[in-house]
């Protein structure tokens, strides 16, 4: 079963987004030191339920999305298309994660797959 690990929040204006939630929640967000700019959200300590995630660019994305983790990315692309989804984009390699991409359901939602592979 594939669960979900990760949601992804757009904004336009990163730092004012960031201090938006530390203030409402107590979340504790920052910048990853990674190729393109993504704000790592902590929500919580790891022993308490939830998931945490991440503040992006609006222009990567205006809607708020939830990453599901898969085993194989490429098993997964095809089971969403064979059942009238259809993937957004190409497998995109992130570094020290592994493989992402983002895919739009039958309804009209748009999520991401993740493949982690940790190296």
């Amino acid at each position: 079963m594939s669960k979900v690990v990760h949601f992804e929040i757009p904004a336009e204006d990163m730092e004012r987004a960031s201090k938006f939630y530390e203030n409402v929640f107590g979340w504790e967000i920052t910048k990853w030191e990674g190729p393109f700019d993504y704000w790592l959200v902590k929500t919580g300590e790891e022993d308490e339920p939830g998931i945490g995630g991440a503040i992006m660019p609006k222009e990567s994305g205006d809607v708020i999305r939830n990453a599901i983790s898969v085993d194989s990315y490429e098993e997964f692309a095809k089971k969403i298309e064979m059942e009238g989804g259809k993937m957004l984009t190409e497998k995109m390699g992130v570094p020290g994660i592994g493989y992402t991409g983002s895919f739009q359901d039958t309804e009209g939602n748009i999520l991401l797959i993740v493949e982690f592979k940790v190296e």
